[in-house]
């Protein structure tokens, strides 16, 4: 942007990381609204703040509560939700926090983007598949039912696309796994990324 310059401070991410003992990360759960992204990322971090690994975990209604208060569930507005999570999500890395952002983030693009964002080699896609027949009976929060009825416009999965992830880092199934052997075998996955 005109007249914006970055200021570059003296403390690295690096060094963050060195002090943190271990390096930072994001991981971004995708999937249906229900599929259990925001479970799992709770488990995962519980499991990770056991190990002395530093974390926040973002969530859909939690950042569209606040930051994003403003926006709509437009296709434009499900873009910019997302862009301005990889921003905070970016300032979360460079203080070497491993982030558990969990958003359904239907499109391709937005998601590409996140990785640009952050850089690919700080960035996890985990993608939690799980059959939209099976995230109407949980419907924990009455989306779907409502949806279904017309009540709400613009909804994942009913009325407004999801792009499955075409090679996701990390691909969940929630109806082969439970919350732990999911946890398990992410943690896994990440582990080597950890490391120092």
């Amino acid at each position: 942007m005109k007249n914006i310059v970055e200021h570059r401070f003296e403390v690295t991410r690096k060094e963050r990381n060195i002090l943190n003992g271990h390096k930072g990360l994001v991981l971004w759960f995708t999937g249906l609204s229900g599929s259990g992204k925001s479970t799992i990322a709770n488990a995962l971090e519980k499991e990770l703040i056991s190990k002395n690994i530093h974390t926040y975990t973002l969530d859909g209604d939690n950042v569209r509560k606040g930051l994003n208060n403003n926006l709509t569930f437009s296709p434009e507005d499900r873009t910019e939700n997302i862009r301005r999570i990889a921003a905070v999500s970016k300032l979360m890395l460079d203080a070497g926090l491993v982030v558990l952002s969990a958003f359904v983030s239907p499109y391709l693009k937005d998601r590409e983007g996140v990785k640009i964002a952050v850089e690919e080699e700080n960035f996890i896609e985990i993608y939690i598949n799980t059959p939209l027949s099976e995230c109407e009976k949980r419907d924990v929060k009455g989306m779907y039912a409502k949806a279904r009825k017309g009540e709400i416009k613009e909804f994942t999965g009913i009325s407004a696309p999801y792009e499955v992830p075409a090679r996701p880092d990390i691909e969940i199934k929630t109806t082969e796994l439970t919350i732990a052997e999911s946890v398990n075998k992410i943690l896994k996955e990440i582990e080597h990324k950890l490391a120092l």
